[in-house]
Protein backbone atom coordinates (compact mmCIF):
# COMPACT_ATOMS: atom_id res chain seq x y z
CA UNK A 1 0.00 0.00 0.00
CA UNK A 2 1.48 3.30 -0.71
CA UNK A 3 1.56 6.41 0.99
CA UNK A 4 -1.36 7.47 -0.99
CA UNK A 5 -3.53 4.57 -0.79
CA UNK A 6 -2.96 4.68 3.53
CA UNK A 7 -3.76 8.88 3.80
CA UNK A 8 -7.32 7.76 1.13
CA UNK A 9 -7.95 5.70 3.58
CA UNK A 10 -7.61 7.73 6.33
CA UNK A 11 -9.60 10.53 4.30
CA UNK A 12 -12.08 7.35 4.13
CA UNK A 13 -12.20 7.25 7.88
CA UNK A 14 -12.68 11.07 8.72
CA UNK A 15 -15.93 11.19 6.37
CA UNK A 16 -17.25 8.39 7.53
CA UNK A 17 -16.41 9.25 10.96
CA UNK A 18 -17.59 12.80 10.73
CA UNK A 19 -20.66 11.25 9.10
CA UNK A 20 -21.53 9.18 12.56
CA UNK A 21 -20.36 12.32 14.73
CA UNK A 22 -23.07 14.77 13.20
CA UNK A 23 -25.86 12.17 12.05
CA UNK A 24 -27.52 11.94 15.50
CA UNK A 25 -27.39 15.95 15.64
CA UNK A 26 -29.07 16.73 12.21
CA UNK A 27 -31.86 14.30 13.19
CA UNK A 28 -32.72 16.62 16.18
CA UNK A 29 -32.32 19.89 14.30
CA UNK A 30 -33.93 18.95 10.54
CA UNK A 31 -37.64 19.00 12.27
CA UNK A 32 -36.80 22.21 13.60
CA UNK A 33 -35.47 23.36 9.77
CA UNK A 34 -32.46 23.97 11.21
CA UNK A 35 -28.43 22.67 9.98
CA UNK A 36 -25.09 22.26 11.55
CA UNK A 37 -24.22 25.81 11.32
CA UNK A 38 -26.89 26.32 13.54
CA UNK A 39 -25.28 23.74 15.85
CA UNK A 40 -22.04 25.43 15.42
CA UNK A 41 -23.37 28.84 16.45
CA UNK A 42 -25.46 27.73 19.76
CA UNK A 43 -22.69 25.35 20.87
CA UNK A 44 -19.87 28.58 20.80
CA UNK A 45 -22.28 31.18 22.32
CA UNK A 46 -22.85 28.54 24.87
CA UNK A 47 -19.70 28.14 25.92
CA UNK A 48 -19.02 31.78 26.23
CA UNK A 49 -22.24 33.18 27.21
CA UNK A 50 -22.34 37.21 26.02
CA UNK A 51 -19.51 36.95 23.17
CA UNK A 52 -19.74 39.50 20.84
CA UNK A 53 -21.38 38.60 16.97
CA UNK A 54 -16.92 40.26 16.27
CA UNK A 55 -15.57 36.84 18.50
CA UNK A 56 -18.28 34.55 17.22
CA UNK A 57 -17.25 35.37 13.60
CA UNK A 58 -13.75 35.01 14.21
CA UNK A 59 -14.34 31.50 16.43
CA UNK A 60 -16.06 30.19 13.56
CA UNK A 61 -13.90 32.00 10.78
CA UNK A 62 -16.74 33.04 8.74
CA UNK A 63 -18.23 36.40 7.26
CA UNK A 64 -20.89 38.58 8.79
CA UNK A 65 -22.82 37.50 5.66
CA UNK A 66 -22.53 33.98 6.07
CA UNK A 67 -23.63 34.80 10.05
CA UNK A 68 -26.27 36.80 9.36
CA UNK A 69 -28.53 34.05 8.29
CA UNK A 70 -28.75 31.35 10.47
CA UNK A 71 -28.12 34.13 13.34
CA UNK A 72 -31.76 35.60 12.69
CA UNK A 73 -33.17 32.22 12.39
CA UNK A 74 -31.88 31.27 16.06
CA UNK A 75 -32.81 34.48 17.32
CA UNK A 76 -36.46 34.05 15.05
CA UNK A 77 -37.16 30.32 17.18
CA UNK A 78 -36.31 32.15 20.39
CA UNK A 79 -32.99 30.31 20.85
CA UNK A 80 -30.56 33.26 20.66
CA UNK A 81 -30.29 36.55 22.56
CA UNK A 82 -28.96 39.42 21.03
CA UNK A 83 -28.32 42.72 23.30
CA UNK A 84 -26.25 45.93 22.73
CA UNK A 85 -23.31 45.64 24.95
CA UNK A 86 -23.22 47.72 28.11
CA UNK A 87 -19.56 49.11 27.27
CA UNK A 88 -20.01 49.83 23.77
CA UNK A 89 -23.52 50.33 22.33
CA UNK A 90 -22.20 49.11 18.81
CA UNK A 91 -21.17 45.59 19.94
CA UNK A 92 -23.82 43.19 19.93
CA UNK A 93 -23.77 40.32 22.93
CA UNK A 94 -25.14 37.06 22.48
CA UNK A 95 -26.50 34.70 24.66
CA UNK A 96 -28.74 31.72 25.08
CA UNK A 97 -31.95 31.70 26.16
CA UNK A 98 -33.53 28.01 28.24
CA UNK A 99 -34.23 26.16 24.91
CA UNK A 100 -31.51 27.35 23.65
CA UNK A 101 -29.50 25.77 26.20
CA UNK A 102 -31.52 22.78 25.81
CA UNK A 103 -31.59 22.61 22.57
CA UNK A 104 -27.53 23.20 22.33
CA UNK A 105 -27.17 20.24 25.66
CA UNK A 106 -28.99 18.10 23.50
CA UNK A 107 -27.04 18.32 20.17
CA UNK A 108 -23.70 18.45 22.00
CA UNK A 109 -24.34 16.02 24.52
CA UNK A 110 -24.75 13.16 22.00
CA UNK A 111 -21.77 14.17 20.74
CA UNK A 112 -19.56 14.46 23.83
CA UNK A 113 -20.95 10.34 24.93
CA UNK A 114 -19.42 9.30 21.26
CA UNK A 115 -15.94 10.64 21.99
CA UNK A 116 -16.63 9.14 25.46
CA UNK A 117 -17.70 5.63 24.00
CA UNK A 118 -14.73 6.15 21.44
CA UNK A 119 -12.11 6.84 23.54
CA UNK A 120 -13.16 4.82 26.19
CA UNK A 121 -12.57 1.54 23.28
CA UNK A 122 -8.78 3.14 22.38
CA UNK A 123 -7.60 4.95 25.74
CA UNK A 124 -4.29 4.47 24.31
CA UNK A 125 -5.20 6.69 21.23
CA UNK A 126 -6.92 9.68 23.21
CA UNK A 127 -3.99 12.00 23.25
CA UNK A 128 -2.88 11.06 19.92
CA UNK A 129 -5.98 12.22 18.62
CA UNK A 130 -6.44 15.23 20.61
CA UNK A 131 -3.24 16.18 18.67
CA UNK A 132 -3.86 15.72 15.85
CA UNK A 133 -7.03 17.74 16.15
CA UNK A 134 -5.27 20.65 17.08
CA UNK A 135 -2.93 20.55 14.50
CA UNK A 136 -5.80 20.40 11.60
CA UNK A 137 -7.66 23.02 13.80
CA UNK A 138 -4.25 25.37 14.27
CA UNK A 139 -3.22 25.26 10.46
CA UNK A 140 -5.90 25.91 8.49
CA UNK A 141 -5.09 27.12 5.70
CA UNK A 142 -1.29 26.34 5.99
CA UNK A 143 -1.57 23.39 3.12
CA UNK A 144 -1.29 23.58 -0.48
CA UNK A 145 0.30 25.96 -3.66
CA UNK A 146 0.10 29.48 -3.01
CA UNK A 147 0.19 31.81 -6.02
Amino acid sequence: MTQADTLNADLESLFYGYRTFTSLPDEILAPLQLARVHHRILYFVARDQGLSVNTLLARLGTSKQALNRPLRELQAKGLVIASTARHDGRVKCLTLSESGQILEEQLSSCQRELLKRSFAQSPESEAGWRKIMSILATNQHTSGPTI
